[in-house]
């Protein structure tokens, strides 16, 4: 019986870590005209005017779960389509990542 009780509560337990795992990929905002910014390649914005980089960083850890890389990078995105959307421009380009679940990107004005 008392093993019944441990399965359970470790069973609870491990399901309510694994749902905010998958919730913590919806808590970042889709901010009005974040979509209409562009993911480019470098060789891409040769033509643009360069505005700067922005670092953007969310969790890759939930407790002792870490995060898909899929779910990490799609949250990073997000933030920076959102960041570029702050800072007025239209483009952003990934650059290399030292850390995992942080990520600078170069941002980029190309269209008028």
């Amino acid at each position: 019986m008392e093993f019944s009780r441990k399965l359970l509560a470790a069973t609870i337990l491990l399901s309510f870590i694994l749902s905010l795992g998958a919730c913590a990929s919806h808590f970042i905002d889709v901010r009005p005209g974040s979509e209409q910014v562009s993911v480019a390649q470098p060789n891409q914005v040769v033509n643009c005017a360069t505005k700067g980089k922005l670092t953007v960083s969310v969790l890759n850890r939930i407790g002792f779960f870490t995060r898909s890389v899929e779910a990490v990078e799609a949250n990073l995105l997000q933030l920076a389509r959102n960041g570029a959307t702050d800072a007025g421009v239209d483009t952003v380009v990934k650059q290399d990542s030292a850390k995992y679940g942080e990520r600078t990107f170069a941002i980029y004005k190309c269209r008028p």
